[in-house]
């Protein structure tokens, strides 16, 4: 089961995804590149007009060191024969112009200027270094998919110093990244997040939600107990909270055709058609879930103590209330409560 990162644990480059190429030896870092990556704060340069750029040996302190002081750098270490490289590039160059300015991409052929890769400790390439105030802070190595590449940026963009237009926009792709089934990626943003502010709701919801989808429902719990007492009630806590206790309910395995067989014996059965809401839920048919609480609270609207319309409530809090079935359903449980 898929583990993510402790919200205020120190975070940790990507793993490598694809074989990389070996470039010779590690060497120590050398008295004049430990210098430049550990220069004091001076005054920012200039910002250059180019988000991306090559560089070489002689101005890699202006490109990288100076640069960034003010924005952060990713150095893209790569050579004309890496055929992962090639793959890496055009990936880091896109996500690159998307950020509008908000870090920079400065690229290093190895073969011509080998002498600051080994000073890094460079071993094999592709390898992508990012550096914040002068320092390199994070980075990977191999060609990685475009979501972690992603991840990898958006992590460093909220954590760079930007924190209110960082930490939104950081929010925006981590909410992107889980609608697109990288969840992993969307949780590794949303505790990047959270270790530059750890009463984010947005992020204790979303890292909540994220391991609920993995089933790892004990560190949702201890996800949720972050969450400040006074903004235990916030909508965003609430609607995670629900789908929180909606996973707990559910069953291992619900035997849907069992329970569409006891309905077909017994539409009364109400326990059968609750539990195959609950099912329908769970495979993502908020339709079908809907249809048959609504049909339990026709028939019986003081079942179980009103288990259908609480159900219904719960739903409706963890789907959200811009969703089109939480809109939907909500109109048509308001026609049965006042018919």
């Amino acid at each position: 089961m898929a583990k993510f990162p402790n919200p205020f644990a120190s975070r940790s480059a990507p793993p490598p995804s694809t074989p990389s190429k070996q470039v010779g030896p590690a060497a120590k870092p050398a008295p004049a590149l430990q210098g430049m990556v550990g220069t004091p704060n001076g005054t920012p340069a200039a910002a250059p007009a180019e988000l991306i750029k090559d560089t070489t040996t002689q101005t890699f302190v202006k490109d990288v060191i100076e640069m960034s002081k003010t924005v952060p750098v990713l150095v893209d270490f790569w050579a004309p024969w890496c055929g992962p490289c090639k793959q890496l590039s055009p990936v880091i160059e896109k996500l690159v112009r998307a950020a509008k300015g908000k870090v920079r991409l400065v690229k290093m052929d190895i073969d011509a200027h080998p002498s600051v890769a080994g000073q890094l400790g460079v071993q094999s390439i592709p390898a992508v270094f990012a550096f914040v105030d002068g320092r390199p802070i994070d980075g990977f190595m191999g060609n990685l998919p475009e979501s972690q590449v992603k991840a990898f940026i958006d992590r460093l963009i909220a954590t760079s110093g930007s924190v209110d237009e960082g930490l939104a926009g950081a929010l925006e792709s981590a909410k992107a990244a889980f609608d697109e089934g990288d969840v992993k990626g969307a949780a590794e943003i949303y505790a990047a997040v959270l270790e530059e502010e750890k009463d984010n709701l947005d992020a204790l919801a979303g890292l909540t939600k994220c391991y609920v989808h993995t089933g790892d429902f004990e560190l949702a719990g201890k996800t949720l107990a972050l969450v400040p007492p006074a903004k235990q009630s916030h909508a965003t806590i609430a609607g995670a909270r629900a789908l929180l206790d909606l996973a707990r309910k559910m069953p291992d395995s619900a035997d849907v055709s069992a329970l569409n067989a006891r309905l077909a014996n017994d539409p009364n059965d109400h326990q059968a058609r609750y539990d195959l809401a609950l099912a329908m839920n769970a495979a993502g048919n908020k339709e079908g879930a809907v249809d048959n609480l609504l049909e339990i609270h026709r028939r019986n609207r003081a079942w179980n103590e009103e288990a259908a319309r609480k159900q219904l409530v719960q739903f409706f809090e963890a789907w959200g209330p811009k969703d089109e079935m939480t809109l939907s359903g909500r109109k048509r449980l308001s026609i049965l409560l006042f018919s």
